[in-house]
């Protein structure tokens, strides 16, 4: 085996301990910083307001205004709300909503940012901000998204709907399988991949069957971070792209996108680097895409595109979005593969590989 990679880590500092959460204020302190503005979204206002008077003297206010793929007009209102309270930094709670907000608002001030997240979503590890604005969604890359402090609380975790708990659950393994195939994966994410798929595959069927299960809840969130840290490190593939295009141009909810979609893509490249995909395999059985599936299938998961609002007339124009500009992936593509891609993941059919 000849081995040449390169591996850089994030300078995020990641907390991970039941009741890790109460020691936020610590942490705001730590940075040096003594004026926090928390963020969430409007579902979880209450929880904002709940983690403010906790933090105390530490915290000068709340902007509950988080939504999912993280329109720019919302990052103004947030900046204005912070540069009012005169904020050093935000305290994110929830989930990839809320963290995007918050990485948005770091990108354009270096406001310092501590995330606590409460779904699996992975983002809160990642140096990507994934933004709307006009219809379309874009991403950047830059060390000032990366937050300083991420706080992983599997506490928070337990009263995660089921429903939310599997689709957050599958858009996390979506990081890990395109990190499998990445043309800048490396060992040290290979097995992080691996291992946060593993953890998901054990811990998903427990939770749906028992969802307070603590142990199961640190499990997920374990595989969460692992999950997370991969997509920090690799380049995103055809996956994500549809995924940014589907929830960016025609709104559909940002997990339940990863977790449609998720079959389809990884089989659709399961056909160019079978070897690479293998444990996926392995790990959920069959082949890489029909594993996905069935395991998604017997967790809950929704299946089908067509049942988040979008109309089978809108697949030609995802095609034509998902394929305008070029990107690295292990599969050649072009418009009528992933208009039939699309036309499956839309009915909820079976993947073929």
């Amino acid at each position: 085996m000849t081995l040449d990679f390169s591996y850089q880590p994030h300078s995020t500092r990641v907390v991970f301990a039941s009741g890790a959460s109460a020691g936020v204020a610590q942490w705001i302190e730590t940075l040096g910083c003594r004026r926090a503005l928390v963020l969430t979204t409007p579902q979880q206002a209450a929880d904002g307001e709940a983690l403010a008077a906790r933090i105390g003297a530490l915290a000068v206010g709340t902007f509950a205004g988080a939504t999912m793929h993280t329109p720019v007009d919302v990052t103004e209102k947030a900046l204005a709300r912070a540069a009012a309270l005169q904020a050093d930094c935000v305290v994110s709670l929830g989930g990839g909503s809320t963290t995007g907000l918050g990485k948005a608002m770091a990108y354009r001030t270096d406001i310092h940012q501590i995330v606590i997240p409460t779904t699996y979503a992975g983002s809160e590890v990642t140096p990507i901000l994934g933004q709307t604005e006009g219809g379309i969604k874009t991403t950047v890359r830059s060390p000032k998204i990366v937050p300083e402090v991420v706080i992983y609380d599997p506490e928070l975790t337990l009263g995660l709907p089921v429903t939310m708990s599997v689709t957050s659950g599958l858009n996390a393994i979506a990081h890990a399988a395109e990190g499998l195939y990445a043309d800048d994966r490396n060992p040290i994410t290979t097995m992080m991949a691996i291992e946060g798929m593993r953890a998901f595959a054990e811990a998903l069927p427990v939770i749906v069957k028992t969802p307070r299960d603590a142990e199961a809840r640190e499990k997920a969130l374990y595989g969460a971070w692992l999950c997370g840290t991969v997509l920090g490190q690799i380049s995103m593939s055809l996956h994500h792209k549809i995924c940014h295009t589907l929830g960016g141009s025609f709104d559909t909810p940002h997990a339940e996108t990863h977790a449609i979609m998720l079959p389809h893509t990884i089989g659709f490249n399961a056909a160019a680097v079978p070897e690479l995909l293998a444990p996926i395999g392995r790990i959920f059985g069959g082949t890489p895409g029909q594993g996905l599936y069935d395991f998604a299938r017997s967790v809950g998961s929704p299946l089908a595109l067509k049942d988040f609002g979008l109309t089978e007339s809108d697949l030609d124009r995802a095609a034509e979005i998902a394929t305008r500009n070029p990107y690295a992936n292990p599969r050649p593509i072009d418009r009528a593969s992933i208009r039939a891609l699309l036309q499956d993941a839309w009915a909820g059919e079976r993947p073929p590989l």
